[in-house]
């Protein structure tokens, strides 16, 4: 046990934050995302029973975000003529303040194959059991000042 880590943090996540470095990206995905065929490429972290709001906060809380990019965070953006509830959004929106002073103003809305295709690249990605549609995020790491 480490003192000021966020318990929900799994030893190999807290190492794959450590590796990552400046420019470097992670996805914390829903339950529906593809996760294994999309992180194919990448380190795969399983965080089931766990939503995506609770690991942002923890990872938020470790990571800064890029701060040499104007938007250093990417959502997945409504396929056009779907209605799903997108309220975590409000939930992003408070936590991105509560850590960085930023807001969804500063965030990237990817179409949904745009998305995938940035995700292919990332270092990571954390596979949650958020069952809220659209509640994929790409998180780019900035540097520790």
């Amino acid at each position: 046990m480490l003192k000021g880590i966020p318990t929900i943090i799994p030893p190999v996540l807290l190492k794959v934050l450590c590796e990552m470095g400046h420019g470097d990206e992670i996805v914390i995905a829903d339950g529906n995302f593809p996760s294994e065929s999309v992180g194919k490429d990448a380190i795969v972290i399983r965080m089931d029973g766990h939503g995506v709001p609770e690991v942002l906060d923890a990872v938020l809380s470790l990571i800064p975000l890029d701060q040499y990019v104007e938007k250093p965070v990417c959502l997945m953006d409504r396929v056009k003529g779907d209605n799903a509830d997108v309220s975590i959004w409000k939930t992003y929106d408070k936590l991105l303040n509560k850590h960085e002073g930023k807001s969804l103003d500063d965030v990237q809305m990817l179409e949904r194959f745009e998305f995938y295709d940035r995700a292919k690249s990332a270092y990571a990605v954390i596979a949650t059991s958020e069952r809220s549609q659209y509640a994929n995020v790409i998180l780019k790491k900035g540097c520790v000042l």
